[in-house]
């Protein structure tokens, strides 16, 4: 299965459920476990365990494999192994407290003197 559709499927599942703030993470200079690592919010415990049954069944839908899941008792955090890509369904405060973007190099602002320096 291509990469690309995969990520695809998994975006339009979170979509479809009201996933919110949905970040998609390129990891493949950082391990070969995986190439794409997906965060998103849900509200609630039941939010979390549906946003995660439906990435399952539209990956499976395409063919893909679920390798695991995690994390769906007590559903704070839920974690959905589909091979190449890694989806974490974190309620909104253990993701802040994670802060897994920043884990897996999603790039900080530049601060605005060094953007500044770097455009003479």
């Amino acid at each position: 299965m291509r990469l690309d559709r995969l990520v695809k499927a998994v975006v339009d599942a979170l979509e479809d459920i009201k996933g919110r703030d949905i970040v998609v993470l390129d990891v493949r200079r950082m391990t070969a476990l995986f190439d794409k690592v997906i965060v998103v919010s849900g509200d609630s415990t039941r939010q979390n365990n549906a946003l995660a049954r439906h990435v399952q069944d539209k990956a499976k839908a395409l063919g893909a494999t679920v390798h695991g899941v995690e994390g769906t008792d007590p559903g704070e955090w839920v974690l959905v192994d589909l091979g190449a890509v890694v989806v974490h369904v974190m309620q909104p405060a253990v993701r802040l407290h994670y802060n897994l973007e920043e884990l897996w190099g999603k790039e900080a602002p530049v601060p605005k003197r060094r953007a500044a320096a770097g455009a003479r």
